[in-house]
This record gives C-alpha cells, structure tokens and sequence, in this order.
C-alpha cells in the first residue's frame, strides 16, 4: 500500500486520538468524509489494526516486566511447544523471537513480587531443559511506545529510494 502524505496525516492524528471522527480528520486532511473513510479502510488491518491499548496497572498487575530468555539444546518441536505454552497464557502479553545474544523476548504482568516470581518460576521450571539463560527488568515508567511520525518516516524512505535511483543511474 501507498503511503502518501494525505495518508501520513491520517494516521498521525488516529495515533494521537483513535476515536476522532472521521469529519474532524477529514477537514484537517482535506478531504472528502467518502474519501477520508476509504482511506482508513484501505489501510486497516494492513497499516494499522484497530484495537484498545490496555493499561495493566489500571487493573492490578502493577508489575510489567521485561525477560530476555536464552535456549540451549532445544529441538523446533521444543521451540514450538515453548512458544504455544507462552501464548497461551494469560499474564505473557508480548513474545518476540529475536535476533543478538538472546532467542526471545517476552513482556509479563504481575501484581507483585511475589506472584512474579511464582510466574517467573513456573515458567522457568517447566522449560528448565531449555531456557539456559533468563534476565529480568521491571519497567518502571514508559516514556514512548509505539508512536510513530509517519510523514517523518515516509519522507525519510522516499528520500533513501530516491538516493538508491540515482546511485544506480550513476
């Protein structure tokens, strides 16, 4: 899909305000309401997808932790089997594979210390011939997560394109 600027603006201002109707984008955007609305349309569920961001905290678990794991001598079935137990369970909100000194990344929730560390346990133990190396961090206070300036990023992939044309032309 296109991004245009049109386009670029429309997600910026849904970032800021998910419910802001599509009359107010519309104007700040130009637009028709018909043309603002296909506009979101085509790029929902692609671009972007329409959800809520919960707050854990709001509701009890004020523990929000951060684990990097590393796995030893694990077989894909192991892996699988690792990575359905963890998205199954209710209080694993994240899980990243990645790439660098550790296999995985997953986001925890807690409602203290205590039920962390049973929560760390219980995992820990039931892949104990896997994880070989698991490292811990509360987050504390989140500053910036996922915002994104969408005409910043566009401009600045529009500009690399046009260098990668001209490098070839040259």
């Amino acid at each position: 899909m296109r991004l245009d600027e049109k386009n670029c603006i429309i997600l910026n201002l849904l970032q800021k305000d998910c419910r802001m109707s599509i009359t107010d984008i519309a104007k700040q955007v130009n637009l028709s309401i018909d043309s603002t609305k296909k506009r979101i349309e085509k790029m929902k569920n692609t671009v972007f997808f329409p959800r809520i961001q919960l707050r854990p905290r709001h509701f009890g678990y004020n523990n929000i932790v951060d684990v990097k794991i590393k796995l030893r001598n694990h077989t894909n079935d192991d892996t699988n089997k690792f990575i359905a137990y963890l998205r199954q369970h209710p209080r694993i909100v994240e899980i990243f594979q990645i790439s660098g000194s550790w296999d995985f990344s997953i986001v925890m929730i807690a409602k203290n210390g205590e039920d962390l560390g049973a929560l760390s346990s219980e995992i820990r133990s039931k892949f104990n011939t896997i994880i070989t190396e698991w490292a811990e961090s509360l987050t504390t206070f989140a500053h910036k997560f996922e915002e994104y300036d969408m005409l910043k990023l566009i401009d600045r992939t529009d500009q690399e394109s046009k260098q990668k044309r001209v490098g070839d032309k040259e």
